[in-house]
C-alpha cells in the first residue's frame, strides 16, 4: 500500500532532477564552461534530494521541522524557476519547456500527499477492527428498520381488524335500532286501531265489567323489584280504590302506577294485578 504513493514520488522527482540538470547544463553551457554548469546543476540536484531525504528522516521519526520544509520548496520552486526560464529563453519548442516546468512543483506534492498517506495510515488489525464496527452498526440498523417495519405492519393489521369489527358492529346496532323502530311503529298503530278497544273490552269486560279497556306501550327504562304477593283475604273494590287513591296522592304531583303498585304491596295490601289496574284505572278516570 505504501508504494501507491511512494513510487509516484520518486518517479516525478527522478524526472525532475534529469530535467532541471539537462537545462541547467544547455543553459549555462553557453556562458560558462560545462563542468561548471554540471556543478550547477547537481548542487540544485543535491540540495533538493537532501533537504527530501531529511524531510522523510524527521517523518519517520513522527516530526517535522519548518524550516527544513521551506527549504525543500524552495529547491523546488528553484528548479521549476530554472525550467520556465529557459521555456521563455529557447528559440524553439518553448511550449514544449514550459509544459514540464510544473515537474519539479508536482513532485513536492506528491510528497506532500505520501506524508499524509503515512501519517493517516493504519495497520491491517486495526482496520479489520473498524470493518467489523462498521458491518455491525448496519447489522443493528438493519434489524433495527426491519423491527420497526414488522411493528407497523403488525399495527396497521391490528387497525384494520378493530375498524372492520367496529363497522360490523355498527351495522348490527343499525339493524336492531331499525327492526325495534318497525316493530313499534307495528304495536303503536295496533294500539291506536279502532279494532284494538273491541278487542280488549270483549276480553277484560267479563274481568272487570263497567271499566273501558286501555292498552299502553311498555316504558323502556330501569325497572324497579316488585314484591312478591302474599296470600290474604281480597280487599272489596271500593277498598281497593280508597287505597290506590290514598297512595296515588301521597306525594305531588301523583304517582305513577308502578310507584303506587310498588308502595301497595310494600305496605303488605294483596291484590291481583288485574284488580289493582282497574282499581288504578277507576281512580285514575
Amino acid at each position: 500500500m505504501n508504494a501507491k504513493t511512494v513510487l509516484p514520488a520518486v518517479a516525478m522527482t527522478a524526472v525532475s532532477m534529469v530535467l532541471t540538470l539537462a537545462v541547467v547544463v544547455m543553459w549555462l553551457g553557453t556562458a560558462v564552461p560545462w563542468p561548471v554548469a554540471l556543478v550547477v546543476g547537481l548542487g540544485i540536484d543535491g540540495g533538493w534530494l537532501a533537504t527530501l531525504a531529511y524531510e522523510r528522516r524527521l517523518a519517520a521519526q513522527g516530526d517535522h521541522s519548518r524550516i527544513v520544509t521551506a527549504v525543500g520548496w524552495s529547491f523546488g520552486l528553484l528548479a521549476a524557476g530554472v525550467l520556465v526560464a529557459h521555456a521563455l529563453t529557447v528559440d524553439h519548442s518553448p511550449a514544449a519547456w514550459l509544459a514540464v516546468s510544473w515537474l519539479p512543483i508536482a513532485a513536492k506534492a506528491l510528497w506532500l500527499v505520501h506524508g499524509l498517506w503515512k501519517r493517516t495510515a493504519l495497520t491491517p488489525t486495526a482496520l479489520d477492527a473498524i470493518q467489523g464496527i462498521q458491518q455491525e452498526a448496519r447489522d443493528e440498523a438493519a434489524v433495527a428498520r426491519a423491527r420497526l417495519r414488522a411493528e407497523a405492519a403488525t399495527e396497521e393489521t391490528r387497525l384494520a381488524a378493530v375498524t372492520q369489527a367496529g363497522a360490523r358492529v355498527a351495522r348490527v346496532q343499525a339493524t336492531t335500532a331499525q327492526t325495534l323502530s318497525r316493530a313499534w311503529s307495528t304495536l303503536e298503530t295496533a294500539r291506536k286501531g279502532e279494532g284494538t278497544g273491541r278487542a280488549l273490552t270483549s276480553v277484560t269486560a267479563p274481568v272487570t265489567p263497567g271499566v273501558t279497556a286501555r292498552w299502553e306501550l311498555p316504558t323502556w327504562g330501569p325497572t324497579e323489584p316488585v314484591a312478591a304477593l302474599e296470600a290474604g283475604p281480597a280487599l272489596p273494590d271500593a277498598t281497593l280504590d280508597a287505597l290506590v287513591d290514598q297512595i296515588r296522592h301521597s306525594q305531588t304531583p301523583p304517582l305513577s302506577y308502578r310507584e303506587m303498585a310498588t308502595r301497595f304491596r310494600a305496605a303488605g295490601h294483596s291484590a291481583s294485578e288485574v284488580r289493582l289496574r282497574a282499581a288504578w284505572k277507576r281512580v285514575a278516570a
